[in-house]
């Protein structure tokens, strides 16, 4: 969907993100980096982009790829109508791709546009496509108090310590220990002087950003609670469970669109009541025309699952109104967007009112918003 209005962060400081992009993906194997794997049918880092990007207080994205992905991503951005996106070469290592990242913001010769420094980036990875804005802002106000700040997580396994002839020389206490997790955010000023100081050795070998604000500025992070889901797409499987969460995440809201005659409005009523046990449902009565307003908060809050209910002959106007609406948001790019179109038919003499014809219509329509990722799907229901 199309990003918010944007807005000042969190007690109205600037804030920026930088996502590091430009992995070989040897751990996932196959020849495509993992952030551009498709899950479905969307490259990954797209997600992570729009998580961002959903984000109306954060005002730019630099995105860091390595050079012979430069040219996907911008076409990933274009395809999928991404905003506030800058393209940037990354380096040879994961540092040294984040230090080309927070460059853009303060060199002038590394970019020719350059973008106005925050007071505040974050940094996070472009193969983490689930971070929630609530975790974002978290660690950003954390880092505006401390200077630095990154989400952490329980440690799942036991870290232990091996000798040099391969035996066991110790282990951790895990309930002391927390693996560090993205996002993490800093005063911008700290964490580009913190890189401004590293040695190449910190750049070649390094990953943890954390670390070189507290070894080169001082600055000891705080450290946030983060959800579980911030997990990173590492190996292949991860791929496959990816796509399980994004396929969950879609089916649990549905709106209900009911525009029917007073004396079906019972009918009308009772399909939403009876989703509500299972699903969040969001309900507009009457026609969409006077309910935009409502139906686009409703589009906002990523819902892709729609469900019109109507007792007219032609009702395809009226959808194809939906249609419109769910295309100006770009909805569809995002994801394949369900339509049911549910008809109560009240007939006469035994028959149905509904003919020929406009099962015709119907089947010709739906076959036009497939092409549009808008999958159309038609239910009779005979009432008496």
């Amino acid at each position: 969907m199309e990003p918010r209005s944007r807005g000042a962060g969190p007690v109205g400081m600037s804030v920026s993100a930088v996502l590091p992009a430009g992995g070989s993906g040897e751990r996932l194997g196959g020849a495509t980096p993992k952030q551009f794997c498709a899950v479905q049918g969307r490259p990954l880092v797209s997600y992570a982009v729009r998580a961002m990007e959903r984000i109306s207080w954060i005002s730019d994205i630099v995105v860091v790829v390595s050079p012979e992905n430069i040219e996907t991503m911008k076409t990933i951005i274009e395809k999928y109508g991404h905003k506030r996106v800058t393209v940037v070469e990354g380096g040879i290592t994961r540092h040294r791709s984040i230090f080309n990242g927070l460059k853009v913001f303060a060199e002038n010769e590394f970019s020719n546009h350059l973008l106005q420094k925050p007071e505040v980036v974050i940094i996070h990875d472009a193969v983490r496509p689930f971070v929630e804005e609530d975790i974002v802002s978290k660690v950003v106000m954390a880092a505006k108090e401390h200077g630095a700040a990154g989400a952490i997580r329980p440690l799942v396994s036991t870290v232990i310590a091996s000798a040099a002839d391969g035996c066991l020389d110790h282990s951790l206490e895990r309930a002391r220990y927390r693996a560090s997790e993205m996002p993490q955010a800093f005063m911008f000023d700290i964490i580009y002087e913190a890189y401004q100081q590293c040695t190449d050795y910190d750049l070649d070998y390094g990953t943890e950003c954390l670390h070189l604000a507290l070894k080169y500025c001082k600055t000891n992070a705080k450290l946030v609670e983060g959800t579980t889901d911030l997990w990173k797409v590492t190996y292949k499987r991860d791929l496959y469970a990816a796509e399980s969460i994004i396929k969950d995440n879609l089916s649990q809201q549905v709106c209900v669109i009911t525009n029917v005659k007073e004396t079906l409005a019972q009918v009308g009523f009772l399909l939403p009541e009876s989703l509500k046990s299972q699903i969040k449902v969001e309900a507009i009565s009457k026609s969409l025309s006077k309910n935009d307003n409502c139906l686009q908060n409703i589009i906002s809050g990523q819902c892709y699952n729609f469900v019109c209910v109507n007792d007219k002959r032609w009702a395809i106007q009226e959808t194809q109104e939906l249609v419109d609406v769910l295309e100006k948001a770009n909805i569809p790019l995002l994801y394949p967007v369900v339509l049911i179109l549910v008809h109560l038919d009240i007939p006469e003499n035994n028959s149905f009112s509904i003919g020929m014809e406009d099962l015709t219509t119907i089947k010709k329509f739906a076959r036009e918003t497939k092409k549009k990722n808008i999958l159309v799907y038609g239910l009779l229901i005979q009432y008496k």
